[in-house]
C-alpha cells in the first residue's frame, strides 16, 4: 500500500513540475521582450487563430506592463480572441472588466460592439431560427441584452464605424424577439389557453410593429377574443387586421369557420 501511494505521490509531483516547467518556458521565452514585441506576437497570434496561446501572450503583457495603451487594448484583444474561441463567458467577463477600468476609453464604442457580437451570436443556429421562425426553445434573455448593447452603441456613439453592422443586427434581433413572442402566441392558442394568446398577441402589436408577425398576431387576438367571448375586443382586432392587411388569408370566410381546426394554422 506504501509503494502504491509513494507513486500515486511521485506522479502528482512530477504532473506538478511539468505544469510549471510550461508557464516557465513562456515566461522565460518572452523574458526580455519590449510590452511592442509581446503584444505584436499576441496579435500574430490571434490573426493566426491560435486563440489560446494568444490569450496566454496578453496576460503575460499585462502583467508585466499594467500601464499604458498596449495593456488596456490587450484587455479588448482578450475578450475578442475568447469570443472567437467560442468562450461567451470569458469574453463577457473581460468586457465587464475592461468597461469598468476605463470608462472613459476611446475603443468604448467597439467594447458594446463586440459585447452585441457575443451575445448576438450565443447561440450558433441564431440564423437558422431565424429562417424559420421557430423561437419556441430559445430563451429571449441573450437577444434583449445584445439589442441593448448595439442600441447604446447607435445612441452615443452615431459616428462608429461600427454602427451601420450594429443597426443591421438590432433589426434582426427585433424580429427575434417578435418570432418569440408569436411562437408563446402559438403554444397557448394550441393549448387552449386564449386569454394568454391574446396577451401575447397584444405584445407583439405593440412592442414589435415592424415585425412580420403582426398580422398573424391580430388574427391570434381575434380568434382568441372570440373563444373567451368577448366579441368587442375580437371586433376591434378585426377591424385593424382589415385596415392594415386587407388580402391577409386570415380575413377569409373559412378561417372563421369552426368546421376548420383553427389549430391548423398554428402548427
Amino acid at each position: 500500500m506504501k509503494k502504491i501511494l509513494l507513486v500515486v505521490a511521485l506522479g502528482f509531483a512530477l504532473g506538478g513540475c511539468a505544469s510549471t516547467g510550461t508557464v516557465d518556458k513562456d515566461a522565460q521565452i518572452t523574458q526580455d521582450w519590449t510590452v511592442e514585441k509581446l503584444y505584436a506576437e499576441a496579435q500574430d497570434e490571434l490573426n493566426s487563430n491560435n486563440y489560446t496561446r494568444a490569450v496566454k501572450l496578453y496576460e503575460i503583457l499585462k502583467s508585466r506592463f499594467p500601464n499604458g495603451r498596449y495593456a488596456q487594448q490587450a484587455q479588448l484583444d482578450t475578450a475578442y480572441a475568447y469570443y472567437k474561441d467560442d468562450e461567451p463567458e470569458k469574453a463577457l467577463a473581460a468586457i465587464d472588466r475592461f468597461q469598468r477600468n476605463h470608462p472613459q476609453h476611446p475603443n468604448m464604442d467597439y467594447a458594446l460592439y463586440l459585447r452585441g457580437l457575443v451575445l448576438f451570436n450565443e447561440d450558433k443556429s441564431f440564423l437558422n431560427k431565424l429562417a424559420s421562425q421557430d423561437w419556441s426553445d430559445r430563451d429571449p434573455k441573450a437577444n434583449r441584452e445584445a439589442y441593448q448593447a448595439f442600441s447604446q452603441l447607435v445612441s452615443q456613439y452615431p459616428n462608429s464605424k461600427y454602427v451601420g453592422d450594429a443597426t443591421e443586427r438590432m433589426t434582426k434581433l427585433v424580429d427575434a424577439l417578435g418570432g418569440n413572442e408569436i411562437s408563446v402566441a402559438r403554444y397557448y392558442m394550441k393549448r387552449g389557453a386564449y386569454l394568454a394568446a391574446a396577451n401575447r398577441a397584444q405584445k407583439v402589436v405593440q412592442q414589435y410593429q415592424n415585425t412580420r408577425f403582426v398580422e398573424e398576431s391580430l388574427a391570434i387576438m381575434e380568434l382568441a377574443y372570440r373563444r373567451i367571448n368577448q366579441p368587442q375586443l375580437a371586433d376591434d382586432a378585426r377591424r385593424v387586421l382589415e385596415k392594415n392587411f386587407p388580402n391577409s388569408p386570415y380575413l377569409q370566410k373559412e378561417w372563421r369557420l369552426d368546421g376548420i381546426p383553427w389549430w391548423r394554422y398554428w402548427k
